[in-house]
């Protein structure tokens, strides 16, 4: 086991030093820079203002300036407000973080229930229903199904409930206000992990052990419970890594949609002010936070299936 923990982390750092490398030199490679879009500033200025952000040293330079600062936790500072990026995604990744959270919470839960349902209702109309939701689910952009809540449950809704508003359409404070971007963001990987969960469903419930489970007078639910659903949810387990990946990436544009105050709206602001150290920043900061997160899924499931730890010895 320490072996395998070993290598999972080894790969891990090599991971990270890439994606830092990466995204240094690709920001680079971007045409014209911060200050350019200003042509009023006189050139003693902008003489200025390339030191005082270290852009007037050689790339090389820059690149292991940077690197030594991104082992000490510094991202630098925002081009754009002046302030240190680190500070900039503490204040807003909290909002971001609880978005994606109850995104990934709701997605696996209803999803293993549509899959395990779907699964045990093969071949019938309850069936054909998740499996639709599924390929809608999978099939739409998290931003028109942001759109699409925003507009007939939170407007069309409103409308004839008002004053009552039961779905708020922009904001974070209230109860209310977070239901649709959470739900929105949900809703594809709520998808992906039912239709995994059919499948992996099908496949333990044609096993001999549940055959004879069946034989020896279990109920369904006993069977499904205790023995089918711990074996099928394995799979699911494994891709919670990527799943979260694509909830915190669209996480970005169902904030712009729904007005929520995450790391998402700075992060498309860079974006059109090509400030690099803070697409830099959040780009390696979500990167990191992925593939830390992905460890941890790795590691947790080398301690669940014993056959990864033989696998890899």
């Amino acid at each position: 086991m320490a072996k395998y923990i070993l290598k999972r982390v080894g790969y891990t750092i090599v991971t990270l030093f890439v994606l830092v490398t990466l995204t240094f030199f690709m920001m680079r490679l971007l045409p014209g820079d911060p200050f350019t879009g200003d042509k009023q500033l006189p050139e003693k200025t902008m003489e200025a203002l390339n030191a005082k952000y270290g852009l007037d040293k050689p790339v090389a330079t820059q690149y292991i300036i940077y690197l030594g600062n991104c082992l000490h936790g510094d991202l630098g500072l925002s081009l754009n407000n002046d302030r240190p990026v680190t500070t900039i995604i503490g204040e807003s990744f909290v909002c971001s973080f609880d978005l994606g959270i109850r995104a990934v919470l709701i997605a696996f839960v209803l999803g293993v229930l549509l899959g395990t349902i779907a699964a045990i209702k093969r071949g019938r109309p309850t069936d054909t229903i998740c499996m639709l939701i599924a390929l809608i689910g999978v099939s739409v952009p998290s931003f028109i199904v942001a759109a699409v809540l925003q507009y007939f449950l939170g407007l069309q809704l409103f409308l004839q409930t008002k004053p009552v508003r039961i779905f708020a359409v922009t904001g974070w404070d209230a109860f209310n206000s977070k239901i649709l971007p959470v739900f929105a963001l949900a809703f594809g990987s709520l998808a992906q992990i039912s239709r995994l969960m059919r499948t992996s469903m099908l496949d333990v419930l044609g096993q001999d052990y549940i055959k004879t489970a069946k034989a020896k007078g279990l109920s369904q639910g006993a069977i499904i419970w205790k023995h089918a659903i711990r074996n099928a949810i394995m799979p699911v387990v494994t891709v919670l890594g990527p799943i979260t990946a694509s909830v915190l990436t669209g996480a970005f544009v169902v904030e712009s949609v729904f007005a929520v105050p995450g790391l998402g709206r700075y992060f498309v602001e860079s974006i059109q002010v090509l400030d690099y150290t803070m697409i830099s920043g959040t780009t390696i900061f979500y990167g990191a936070f992925l593939i830390l997160a992905n460890l941890v899924v790795d590691l947790t499931y080398g301690f669940i299936d014993p056959r990864v730890k033989l696998e890899e010895g």
